[in-house]
C-alpha cells in the first residue's frame, strides 16, 4: 500500500526533481532532522546555539520549511479544482490578476517575490476564483525556477479545464540576483506561457492590456 501511495506522489510530482526516498519520512521526521542538520551549519558558521535568541533557531528553520515555505513538495497539500457549470454562457476572458508569489530559487534557496496573472476563456466550466490563488501558492511552496513555475500553474489550469485556452504570465524579483553576486535591485523576470486561444496575438495583446489596467 505505502508503494502504490509513493507512486502516486512521485507520478504527480515529476516536474519536481525529487529523488526516490523524497517521501519515505513522515513531516515530524523531516522537521527532525532538518532541525539538526541546520543546528550544524549555524555551529558551523561560529553561533552559539546555547544562547536564547538562536537556541529555537534551527527547529523554527525546520518547520517553516516543511509546513510552509517548501510545504508545495507534498501532494497531498494539493487544492481540489473545484469547476463549476457556466449557467451564463460566459464566453469572454477572464482574469485573475495580481496574485501574491512568494517562492524560493533552488539555486540559493533565497525569496522569489513578484505577482502572478492567470487568465482563460471558460468553455462549459468556470474555477472557483480562490482556487486559482491556491493552485500558484501551491506549486509556489517549492523551492523553483520562474520558468517551472509558469508552465506548471498553466499545465495544471489546463488539466483542470480540459481546454488549451489558458494563459499565465509572471513578473518576480529573485533576491538571488538582488542581495548576492551582482547585487541589481532594479530588475525583474517575466515569464509567459500562452496556449489555445492565447496564442493569437489580438488574444494576447487583450489579455496584457487587462492585466496592466488599473
Amino acid at each position: 500500500m505505502a508503494d502504490d501511495f509513493n507512486n502516486t506522489l512521485m507520478d504527480s510530482v515529476t516536474d519536481t526533481p525529487l529523488h526516490d526516498g523524497a517521501f519515505d519520512l513522515t513531516e515530524q521526521e523531516k522537521i527532525e532532522k532538518i532541525a539538526g542538520l541546520f543546528g550544524e551549519i549555524m555551529s558551523t558558521l561560529g553561533l552559539d546555539l546555547t544562547d536564547d535568541s538562536l537556541r529555537n533557531t534551527p527547529l523554527r528553520v525546520a518547520k517553516m520549511y516543511v509546513n510552509e515555505a517548501f510545504s508545495g513538495l507534498d501532494i497531498r497539500n494539493k487544492p481540489t479544482i473545484s469547476l463549476f457549470d457556466n449557467r451564463y454562457c460566459y464566453d469572454e476572458m477572464l482574469v485573475e490578476k495580481n496574485i501574491t508569489l512568494y517562492s524560493y530559487c533552488e539555486h540559493h534557496f533565497v525569496p522569489i517575490i513578484g505577482k502572478v496573472h492567470v487568465a482563460y476563456i471558460p468553455h462549459s466550466a468556470v474555477i472557483g476564483l480562490s482556487k486559482i490563488n491556491r493552485l500558484v501558492q501551491y506549486y509556489a511552496k517549492r523551492p523553483q525556477v520562474q520558468e517551472r513555475l509558469t508552465v506548471q500553474i498553466a499545465n495544471e489550469l489546463k488539466d483542470a479545464l480540459g481546454h488549451e485556452d489558458v494563459a499565465v504570465w509572471i513578473e518576480a524579483d529573485h533576491l538571488c540576483v538582488a542581495s548576492r553576486g551582482i547585487k541589481d535591485t532594479n530588475s525583474s523576470t517575466i515569464t509567459q506561457s500562452y496556449s489555445g486561444a492565447f496564442k493569437h496575438r489580438y488574444v494576447q495583446q487583450k489579455f496584457l492590456t487587462q492585466i496592466n489596467s488599473r
